[in-house]
Order: C-alpha cells, then sequence, then structure tokens
C-alpha cells in the first residue's frame, strides 16, 4: 500500500505525503515549512491551504476538510485533526483491505488555537515520534501555562518587556490566546502578525493584538518568531526578558540552550506517553516510527507491538 523514496508514499495513488522536494501530487499534513513544497497539486485541510498559500504563495490545491472522505488515486481519504496547529491533520488512507493512519505532528492535549486530536482505528499507524524517549515526559498543560502568566507578569509588574520567541506558525497564535484570555495585551512581529490574519480569517479568536512597531507598549508582551532576537529585529525592546515556549524546555540547561532567560514547557508535540496513549488507541498490527529516536521502536516491541522505524532499509511493503 505504500513504500519509501527519502520519505512516505502512498503507492496506488502515487501520493507522497509531507515531503520538502516538489511532488505531481502530495499530501500536507500541515503548514510548517518542514513539511512542505511548492507541489503541482497539494492535498491538504482548507485551513491548511490557506497558510500554505500565505506562506508559499498561489498554488493549485485539493481541500479535504475533516472527517469528509474523498475517493481519491484508488483510495479512500480522510483528514481528521492532529492538534498540532490550525489545520493539522492526520490522514487516514484505506484501500477496500487495509487501513492506514499517517499521523504528522500531533499532540493529544487540548489545545487554544487547534481542534483537539482524533485518532481512528487503523491496521498500520505511520507515527510522529519526535519525544519518543521516557525521559521526554512534559510538564502539565495547566502547570505550564499558570508558570507562563506568572512570570510574564512578575516581568511586566518590574517594569521590563516579555519577549516570547515562538514559532510564527502555531506556537505564537496559542500563546498569544492564552495571553489575551488573561488580560494580558500582546504586539505581534510582522511574521506572527501575517500568520495571524490568517487564524482570524478562519474563524479562530486570538483576543486583542496588534502589530509591534516599537517601541513596545506599557503592560504588553512582545511575541517573536525565535530566531529575530539574533538578527536585531527587536532591538527597539529596552530592559527585555526572553521566554521560549517549547518542549524542549524541560532538558537539562533549557533555557542556556535556547538562549533566553525563562523556557517554558509548553509543547505542540505529543510527549513519550502520549505517543504511547495514541498507539493504544489506534490499536495497529503495525506501527513505523518517523521523526525521533529509533528506540522508542524498541519500546513499542517491548510493549508487544510488530514495529519499525520508517525508512533506513527497515520498511517492507505493505
Amino acid at each position: 500500500m505504500f513504500h519509501f523514496d527519502r520519505g512516505l508514499k502512498l503507492t496506488r495513488a502515487d501520493l507522497a505525503v509531507d515531503f520538502r522536494r516538489r511532488q505531481p501530487r502530495a499530501f500536507i499534513s500541515h503548514a510548517h515549512r518542514d513539511h512542505m513544497a511548492r507541489h503541482e497539486l497539494a492535498l491538504c485541510t482548507p485551513e491548511t491551504a490557506r497558510l500554505y498559500h500565505a506562506r508559499l504563495g498561489e498554488r493549485p490545491v485539493l481541500e479535504i476538510p475533516y472527517r469528509q472522505p474523498i475517493d481519491w488515486g484508488g483510495l479512500r481519504l480522510t483528514t481528521y485533526p492532529a492538534g498540532h496547529c490550525l489545520g493539522s491533520a492526520m490522514l487516514l488512507a484505506e484501500d477496500g483491505e487495509t487501513r492506514l493512519l499517517y499521523t504528522g505532528d500531533f499532540k493529544l492535549a487540548a489545545s487554544a488555537t487547534a481542534e483537539q486530536a482524533e485518532l481512528p482505528p487503523a491496521d498500520v499507524l505511520v507515527i510522529e515520534s519526535t519525544y519518543g524517549a521516557p525521559r521526554h515526559r512534559h510538564v502539565p498543560r495547566a502547570e505550564a501555562i499558570a508558570q507562563l502568566l506568572a512570570l510574564v507578569r512578575d516581568t511586566l509588574a518590574r517594569g521590563m518587556t516579555p519577549v516570547v520567541h515562538a514559532y510564527a506558525l502555531g506556537k505564537a497564535q496559542e500563546v498569544t490566546r492564552l495571553l489575551t484570555s488573561a488580560g494580558i495585551g500582546v504586539l505581534q512581529h510582522k511574521e506572527v502578525y501575517a500568520i495571524s490574519q490568517v487564524y482570524c480569517r478562519c474563524g479562530v479568536d486570538l483576543g486583542p493584538f496588534e502589530l509591534f512597531g516599537g517601541p513596545p507598549k506599557d503592560g504588553h508582551v512582545v511575541v517573536v518568531p525565535p530566531w529575530r532576537h539574533r538578527a536585531g529585529d527587536c532591538g527597539r525592546i529596552r530592559r527585555p526578558v526572553t521566554f521560549a515556549v517549547t518542549g524542549w524546555a524541560g532538558s537539562p540547561g533549557g533555557a542556556w540552550r535556547l538562549g533566553v532567560d525563562h523556557a517554558i514547557g509548553l509543547s505542540d508535540h505529543a510527549d513519550f506517553d502520549e505517543l504511547l496513549a495514541a498507539v493504544a488507541r489506534v490499536n495497529p498490527r503495525v506501527v513505523y516510527c518517523t521523526h525521533g529516536p529509533e528506540s522508542f521502536v524498541w519500546c513499542l516491541r517491548e510493549a508487544g507491538y510488530v514495529a519499525f522505524p520508517l525508512g533506513g532499509g527497515w520498511l517492507p511493503l505493505v
């Protein structure tokens, strides 16, 4: 049903999945740049289509709304929410005999700006396993949010400016919504602001936020892409206190490694326990793991699953 060609391909439909190199036909699970290219035809959710156009220009797309199956290329294709960012989707492909579920990037926990993940049962599971090691267990979401708000309020009370480094698509909008919901003003870097406009057009309420033009307003947080503090875009901010919001915050020396004053463990990806829970929910007869440590394969085998890493000569045709 599928094969590996420097990435996952659905054989019958000749459909590439999350390829970074241009393809005649490709499914895009979400609009992060490491999961898409300027394909001749892209299949994706309507929300991802709008973000895809915003990031790479107008391209031919076939929209597949959540839970609305289509027959395409000899397969039945259905998208389900992945909980990763706006429009992020898992793909269920059925050929009449086998059900294959590709997760893409996902998380099971709730989100303020994306639909919560749904995992239908499948025979074959291809799972993104970034945090597939037992040491990767995120702090509870409520605890991470409480830590972020407390540190931001303390920074503002000291007359300093909180500067949150967050990916322009996904994490920046999540942080914006969490802050505005707590009554804290938000100013966004122009790259973040452009993506937030797409979120708003898709009906996602981010609360009141503004374009950052500098200098920052009193009582406001500035949200910037992670690299902009190095590029000098935010040089007009006096007395900044920097924050990173990421699942890597819990790693030893997380704040130092990320080059910030505070690292908050708010992640868009499933941690080790959520990965195991996702596999149990899908209940596949075989699992292929991608974008994570190969040790997760052995964890699954010890739990009784038939599991392989995706690619690297391990992948038989199914």
